[in-house]
């Protein structure tokens, strides 16, 4: 991850200067968590830079907002319209882009309402969440001791900034203790996600995969692979997962905008299948960039080209 070459922030309708880019220190979202984010990612494609389900990002934004009673003051071709104009303001080919709704400054307290609702949207160089090299010989994690949120406490279909913290809890934990990532548990004591990142059991022949009532976050690289696995003929299911059954499991792998499809290879010390990528995840991880990348037709419309269209 870089900041070092973007220029411009897109904020409140208008970019702005990197340096510039900035909010007061009684802003309610900073001591209240009172935000919701996207991160959607923008690939270099034959075509040129493409952003990969970019409608689907900003209506996740909408509907979370919504969830926290933020009533964002742009619409969804406005903010789709703003995404790309940051991006070919800072003239990147591919980067990782983040939209952040947030109440601003106006007054201190919990109730959120006197307050205004801000909206950025920025972009930057990132590379492979997990390592470049994670995407072939997996990665290491553990069982988090810190579950994900229970029902009826916090919106977990929300991708808001202040459920972030129990993601913060679970990847230090994780680090601390010498794994790249963590898996939670929801409150039943199933198998929910990983900090930031679903996941995907294979198992008998078969992909399992949580359901949003396991506290998972309806992930939209989530929603493109269990599409490509019906396209592909992997039987498929949304199931709720014990946690014996990652022990169990022939093969393992998370999804994220981040993570893209990252193999796991052990957890908690426990060799997961080979050790390595399993035949299943390659053929999900090969379907999924080549589309991303433009090697085959986008056949389900999911990128959107950064240029502006030429006029006739």
């Amino acid at each position: 991850m870089s900041f070092d070459d973007v220029k411009k922030i897109w904020m409140n309708g208008k970019l702005v200067d990197f340096a510039d880019a900035k909010i007061h220190v009684f802003t309610h979202a900073l001591h209240y968590g009172s935000g919701v984010f996207e991160g959607a990612r923008c690939y270099k494609t034959t075509r040129g830079p493409e952003v990969f389900r970019l409608d689907e990002h900003i209506d996740r934004l909408i509907w979370s907002a919504k969830m926290y009673r933020m009533q964002i003051p742009f619409t969804l071709p406005q903010l789709r319209d703003a995404v790309l104009e940051t991006i070919r303001a800072n003239d990147f080919p591919e980067c990782y882009i983040r939209p952040l709704v947030f109440r601003g400054y106006g007054t201190l307290g919990v109730n959120p309402f006197p307050n205004p609702v801000d909206v950025m949207i920025g972009c930057y160089k990132w590379g492979r969440y997990l390592g470049a090299e994670a995407l072939e010989r997996g990665v290491d994690v553990c069982c988090s001791s810190w579950m994900r949120i229970a029902a009826n406490s916090m919106p977990a279909m929300a991708k808001a900034t202040a459920n972030y913290a129990n993601s913060q809890l679970i990847k230090m934990e994780a680090i601390t203790n010498g794994y790249d990532e963590g898996i939670a548990l929801d409150d039943t004591g199933r198998i929910s996600e990983g900090s930031g990142e679903n996941l995907f059991v294979v198992w008998k022949g078969r992909l399992y995969t949580p359901p949003l009532a396991s506290s998972t976050l309806p992930g939209i690289t989530r929603l493109t692979i269990i599409q490509l696995a019906r396209e592909l003929g992997i039987r498929i299911e949304e199931k709720t997962i014990p946690r014996e059954m990652l022990y169990a499991a022939d093969e393992l792998f998370f999804t994220g905008t981040a993570a893209e499809v990252t193999p796991i290879r052990s957890v908690d010390r426990i060799q997961v299948g080979c050790g390595s990528r399993g035949p299943i995840t390659e053929k999900l991880q090969t379907a999924f960039f080549d589309i991303v990348s433009g090697k085959v037709p986008d056949r389900y419309s999911w990128l959107t080209p950064v240029q502006a269209p030429v006029p006739a």
